[in-house]
């Protein structure tokens, strides 16, 4: 439905996830991707949602003065808030367990925010998503982390994997935001393109 839409446009995703690549696919969406290695570093006094916002715009900056007039770059940040504090991805194993043992049976929220970025213009679109975990054992939380090695993803869980089957208790908001992201507004967005 998109390829039609975006037919003029040569879409460029900077993203290593393979969650979020095949949800470009899943879209049905024509990309090529492109990285560029980025240092997340942001200011201390930004909080929440300014924080992916940043991140999503700094990734997208690292491309300035690159793009051609028809390409269209899109790049993101996903993060966990809990506790007003942001919570990336865990640096080894004793981080995600810490991480993972704050989580249970609490909520957080899971932010995730898309930077749209053409020659002539920036656009940024963010969603939350509140997550409520069961309470959490120590052996449930060594299982999944020995078994899935989840390193690679905020909060140190995938909401896709095992312990989003046996420890998600609620969800309000997108679950796609949650694996890294918020599918119905990327679409919605290029759809309006």
């Amino acid at each position: 439905m998109l390829k039609n839409k975006l037919a003029a446009f040569h879409i460029i995703l900077a993203s290593g996830s393979p969650r979020r690549q095949q949800f470009f696919v899943d879209l049905d969406i024509n990309f090529e991707i492109r990285l560029k290695e980025i240092e997340e570093v942001f200011p201390e006094h930004l909080q929440g949602k300014e924080i992916t916002e940043y991140l999503s715009v700094l990734k997208a900056q690292a491309f300035e003065n690159e793009l051609e007039e028809n390409e269209l770059l899109i790049t993101s940040d996903t993060l966990v808030w809990h506790h007003e504090k942001a919570l990336g991805k865990p640096k080894n194993y004793k981080e995600a367990f810490e991480m993972l043992s704050s989580l249970s049976n609490t909520t957080h929220e899971v932010i995730t925010s898309v930077c749209f970025k053409t020659k002539n213009k920036t656009d940024v679109i963010s969603a939350i998503t509140k997550v409520t975990f069961t309470t959490l054992n120590d052996a449930a939380i060594t299982y999944y982390l020995e078994k899935y090695e989840p390193y690679d993803k905020a909060g140190a869980y995938g909401i896709q994997e095992w312990i989003g089957f046996i420890g998600v208790k609620k969800i309000e908001g997108s679950y796609t935001n949650v694996m890294g992201l918020p599918t119905e507004k990327v679409f919605e967005y290029l759809n309006n393109l």
